[in-house]
């Protein structure tokens, strides 16, 4: 029957409508069997006619049902007795969670009850007497630890306080210890045992309760004479730390007590003390005599990170005197992970005339332990030519060459390299690389193909990878070693001046992002030349194209945009009929492909009935015959998508205005006046500041070449370009249309890596080339912005 609730109420869950409340109850621990709790029903709304029909019941996730519902009148009650001291133990909050449930339709409700703790406990000792055996002599002040008291109880109901029978010689003093009041028996008088040899005293633990509990303990003083020093410990509190899992019978600490008497009162006997947790009895124990702590039981960080021993010292002595201190174990967390040897990078072969210090490997070493377990000492083990040498980074270490290679003596090596933890015990991983020797070099370093083609799409990361060449070389070792560079003499310099290479992989970055819109294929050569001596080396031309990227969103020229936003007026006449032409939207996208073909769409129209939007030419249509019940104005908001795969979008806003044919006409003939005047003044503008640029080159140019000419430097000899902070700018032509007339514009100065910004002031672009042989100035024209764009009207 207890499963199948159970798949009622899974299905009910899945199947059913839910509701969710939470109500809040705090009732004693204790109680009878039937005490209400609260009328769930009640405080929920529920209809407590209703409550048999809808299977009103409780579901606790304890193994007993504490609490139940009656279904007649919604009370929630006790079910069976509760103590609170079993069933949540500690000092915090005593909960217990219930769902309350209904069906038809289903409802879950969730009700917290807290058991608040009563004084139902009275403070107990283990034991009930104590002696105490004290000499006569004993001075006042003396202090003797006596049994302390447990009370399950928690909170304001817990052990509060210790008193003692009236008498003339002895005091009770409580200390605190963490959590735990520790009483002690000081002795304010001295005694005689001449006077009296047997004082019986009672000691009463009592809690916090109203009316409050207590519990007695009986303490018999037995006065004898003689011994009159006592054992001490050099401190009051030690502390030590040990790993978990120890072998049990392990000695872990020696107590150094010690008793100025002589004879069998100097004699110390070690126990720990009685009013111990219980479990640490089966934890650890102390020998009677050499006060030497073993491990008696399993030490588990997991269970108890520290133990806290109160230990006592007695001597022979009659009396027997007492020292106490207390020894703090704190458990380590063992070292149990092996270190790990990662290679991340290796050179296979190494040319036997490599020179002492040379690189072959990178390698890298971790733990996954912490503290001092994850320190690691790495070492290669066997007798090899080779070092470990570390890098600036902890853990990171170069595999190099310590001597001179030779191939005809040792063609091949073996290096073991060892990583060792500082763990106790230590753990240790070992790796092995193998290193061939290299040979003579007599092949040329090949490519599969030539030329080489890449696709790029624009827009790259500016500095990244972009890709990488590769050549296969049949020699070995080092003959075989690659390395990679670009043939800049001859090339497309422009170009070439924002590429680089890595001359170990091939793999080629760009210094720039490549815009479709600007530069549409480029190639270049790159030399792959191995480490033979002398080396020899091959070319392949690669051939880069650079694919469209939807970068760009459409722009609308009509309407023409104003203050950030496309808006316009058109005014038609009321006797407009059904497929008429209102206006066209007219946009553009730089992009090409999909990625510039442009999608006409509405985004709102105050009426969907008077007009159409096609969708492929932006012409905007009336749907029917205007009457005169149409109102006088409309908005129409439209958006203008291209097809990329993240689609980009503008819009445009064409406000129509509907007017008498004869207001129309005319409005017409105004707008058509004022757009061919705005259209000359714009060709005279653009006129002006091409003429202003290009005399501002002219000047500028000038200046560059008497400089040049004046310079004396004579100090470089590469045929390349030997300052890659060269100071130069690039100028871009941009062409744009107005009207039937096209235009190009020089423009702008910018430095490498700058933004395009069409409508700024023109430079060329001035790159000093100092030879030997000749002092003369190369000056470049780079014409790398040309703007082709598509555009739609």
């Amino acid at each position: 029957m207890e499963a199948r609730g159970i798949f009622q109420i899974i299905l009910l869950l899945l199947l059913g409508k839910r509701s969710w409340a939470e109500i809040r109850y705090s009732i004693p621990e204790e109680v009878k069997d039937g005490t209400v709790v609260g009328n769930i029903a009640k405080d929920l709304g529920l209809d407590v006619s209703s409550l048999v029909d809808r299977r009103f019941r409780v579901v606790s996730e304890s193994k007993e049902a504490l609490f139940e519902v009656n279904q007649h009148n919604g009370v929630l009650y006790v079910h069976k007795r509760i103590d609170r001291d079993e069933s949540c133990q500690g000092s915090g909050a005593c909960l217990f969670e219930l769902k309350i449930i209904v069906e038809n339709p289903l409802e879950i409700h969730y009700v917290i009850i807290e058991i608040t703790d009563v004084n139902d406990h009275s403070p107990s000792f283990f034991e009930k007497e104590q002696t105490f055996e004290i000499a006569e002599h004993t001075l006042p002040g003396k202090r003797f630890k006596l049994h302390a008291a447990h009370d399950p109880d928690t909170g304001m109901n817990t052990i509060r306080a210790y008193t003692l029978t009236a008498n003339e010689h002895f005091e009770v003093d409580i200390r605190q210890s963490d959590e735990d009041k520790i009483p002690f028996l000081v002795l304010k008088k001295s005694l005689d045992r001449e006077l009296k040899a047997k004082h019986s005293l009672l000691v009463t633990a009592v809690d916090g309760g109203k009316p409050p509990r207590s519990g007695t303990l009986n303490v018999t003083i037995v006065v004898l004479d003689s011994n009159d020093n006592r054992p001490m410990f050099s401190q009051d509190t030690y502390q030590i730390t040990i790993s978990e899992n120890i072998p049990i019978g392990t000695s872990i600490f020696k107590m150094n007590g010690l008793d100025p008497d002589e004879g069998i009162n100097g004699v110390i006997e070690y126990s720990l003390a009685k009013a111990l947790n219980r479990n640490m009895y089966s934890v650890f124990e102390i020998e009677k005599l050499t006060g030497v702590i073993r491990v008696k039981g399993k030490v588990d960080y997991e269970e108890n990170d520290i133990y806290k021993l109160d230990i006592e010292a007695a001597d022979r002595g009659t009396p027997p005197l007492t020292g106490e201190c207390r020894v703090i174990i704190k458990i380590r967390d063992i070292n149990d992970n092996l270190p790990e040897i990662v290679v991340t990078s290796l050179s296979n072969t190494v040319p036997e005339d490599s020179k002492p210090g040379t690189v072959i490997s990178l390698i890298s070493v971790k733990d996954k332990d912490s503290g001092h377990n994850s320190k690691i000492i790495s070492t290669i083990t066997n007798d090899v030519p080779f070092e470990l040498k570390p890098s600036y980074k902890e853990n990171i270490f170069s595999v190099v060459t310590k001597g001179y290679l030779d191939r005809e003596e040792v063609p091949h090596y073996e290096i073991t390299i060892k990583a060792t933890d500082c763990g106790e015990p230590p753990l240790s991983t070992v790796v092995s690389l193998h290193i061939q020797i290299a040979d003579v070099n007599d092949n040329s370093p090949h490519f599969e193909k030539n030329p080489l083609e890449f696709y790029l799409t624009e827009n790259n990361a500016a500095g990244n990878s972009i890709f990488f060449v590769s050549a296969t070389d049949k020699d070995i070792n080092d003959n075989a070693a690659i390395s990679y560079n670009i043939v800049r003499e001859g090339q497309q310099n422009d170009i070439m001046s924002f590429l680089n290479i890595n001359s170990e992989n091939g793999q080629i970055s760009a210094l720039r992002s490549f815009d479709f819109e600007m530069l549409k294929s480029f190639h270049f050569q790159v030399v792959a030349s191995d480490g033979g001596s002398p080396p020899l080396s091959s070319n392949v031309t690669v051939k880069v194209f650079i694919l469209d990227e939807n970068d760009n969103a459409p722009v609308i020229l009509y309407p023409v945009s104003s203050n950030g936003s496309a808006e316009g007026v058109e005014e038609i006449p009321r006797n407009m009929k059904a497929g008429d032409m209102v206006t066209k939207v007219r946009a553009y996208d730089a992009d090409i492909g999909y990625n510039g073909w442009l999608l006409f769409s509405f985004g709102q129209v105050t009426d969907h009935s008077l007009f159409s939007l096609d969708r492929y030419t932006g012409q905007i249509r009336t749907l029917r015959s205007l009457t005169e019940t149409d109102e006088a104005e409309h908005r129409l908001l439209i958006v203008v998508k291209d097809n990329g795969n993240v689609s980009l979008s503008a819009t445009a806003t064409v406000i129509v205005k509907l007017v008498e044919p004869k207001e129309a006409f005319a409005a017409s003939d105004v707008k058509r006046a004022a757009k061919v005047d705005q259209e000359e003044d714009n060709v005279t503008f653009y006129l002006i500041i091409t003429l202003g640029s290009v005399s501002l080159l002219f000047v500028i140019s000038i200046i560059v070449l008497i400089a040049m000419q004046c310079s004396k430097s004579t100090q470089y000899t590469s045929k390349y370009l030997q300052d890659t902070n060269y100071d130069g700018t690039l100028c871009h032509s941009i062409q744009y249309r107005s009207g039937d007339k096209r235009y190009m514009l020089v423009g702008p100065r910018m430095s490498i890596g700058s933004t395009i910004v069409p409508g700024s002031h023109a430079n060329t672009l001035v790159l000093p080339d100092r030879r030997h042989t000749s002092g003369e100035v190369r000056q470049k024209h780079i014409n790398s912005c040309i703007y082709k764009t598509r555009v739609y009207s």
